[in-house]
């Protein structure tokens, strides 16, 4: 398949290709939609096997942020960029910077955000080039490290599948196994333990589960053996593709709710789960929180009140799952109609939003600062 077809099958505005001979940066900036704002999306730093399969990550996530920003009731679109690891050349500065360059030359269609592999610091190399950037430190004026947030999202999340599945929110005796434990399922440990859960964690790096369990006592599984431990709520926060035909008959939860972005193979294996009773929170819904708590850079930011806002999410899958009983199809299916009927409803408003207009989105950021003008 073509680019052009590639961006046709989804609805997608733009695609930029990114080429820097000097620092050796290949990346690609794919704009899904900016119906209901700009697009906003993280930057995803990893190795690809290709470039059609870099492309294809890019298509996919960027589509994945208009329906997430869309369900979370936020005035932006979707974009995401993924930028190809050279495992022979370290990033640095300058391959930021030309990254910010590029970002700039969209005039805030597209606005940058951490994403898998990204650092604060990226974020700040980035801004020393554009102001189209969220997630840059705190001192310099932006909301620093979104991954707390996200994990506030994540336990939003279970605390609805759980009153789904057994009519109670509280995690308090329940067994919780988490996969992944990044910067958001270390978080999502932490505060399903202080609510008093049974917890279970693997990673592919064992560090992480080492640590919780010596910080926190938790339980460590194999790598493997995680997706199908006997538990009362599963929660992916590593990478996707986890449920398809092959892992969806070998589970043994009764609920999934986790971080992790694009869980399903197929939007099939979402009615497979509902088939099976698998009370599964869509991860677009549930992963909310990051979009949620950097969006809140557009109109000064602050911290607990986009916690608070995150915590919405519990409802937002209470309403996913009201909507699927009402028309008899899966939470899958349920959370897109719920994310794409609000961009075709707002759709003939578009254009509210005028990008370019650096100064009102620059305007108490603080990146004066961080430019050192």
């Amino acid at each position: 398949m073509s680019v052009l077809d590639a961006m046709a099958a989804a609805g997608h505005e733009q695609v930029v290709l990114v080429s820097d001979a000097r620092t050796g940066l290949r990346a690609i900036i794919a704009i899904h939609s900016t119906a209901l704002g700009p697009a906003l999306g993280g930057v995803r730093f990893w190795h690809y096997d290709s470039e059609e399969a870099a492309l294809r990550d890019a298509l996919r996530l960027s589509e994945a942020m208009t329906l997430k920003a869309a369900a979370a009731g936020l005035d932006q679109g979707g974009g995401k960029v993924v930028v190809m690891l050279d495992p022979d050349r370290p990033r640095d500065e300058a391959t930021l910077r030309a990254l910010g360059r590029a970002i700039d030359e969209l005039g805030g269609r597209y606005i940058a955000a951490e994403d898998v592999g990204a650092t604060e610091q990226d974020m700040n190399w980035i801004a020393l080039e554009t102001p189209w950037v969220t997630g840059v430190s705190v001192a310099d004026g932006g909301s620093g490290d979104p991954s707390p947030t996200t994990a506030v999202g994540v336990l939003a999340g279970i605390r609805a599948v759980l009153r789904e599945v057994h009519d109670d929110p509280s995690p308090a005796g329940r067994h919780v196994a988490v996969q992944g434990t990044g910067h958001v399922g270390a978080n999502v440990v932490r505060l399903l333990v202080d609510a008093g859960a049974e917890v279970s964690v693997a990673d592919l790096r064992p560090d992480g589960p080492a640590a919780l369990h010596a910080e926190l006592g938790v339980a460590v599984l194999g790598s493997d053996d995680i997706l199908f431990a006997e538990c009362d709520v599963l929660s992916p926060c590593a990478l996707g593709a986890v449920f398809t035909p092959e892992t969806i008959p070998r589970l043994r939860c009764r609920a999934i709710a986790g971080a992790a972005n694009n869980q399903l193979g197929t939007i099939d294996d979402g009615d497979a789960l509902a088939a099976r009773g698998i009370a599964y929170a869509p991860d677009f819904v549930v992963s909310a929180g990051g979009i949620i708590n950097i969006a809140g850079e557009f109109g000064g930011y602050d911290a607990e009140r986009q916690r608070e806002r995150t915590r919405g999410i519990e409802q937002t899958v209470g309403r996913v799952f009201a909507l699927a009983r009402e028309r008899g199809i899966s939470p899958a299916r349920a959370a897109e109609a719920l994310a794409r009927e609000r961009v075709a409803a707002l759709a003939p408003l578009a254009n509210r939003w005028r990008p370019g207009d650096r100064t009102a989105w620059t305007q108490g950021r603080g990146l004066e600062r961080l430019r050192g003008t």
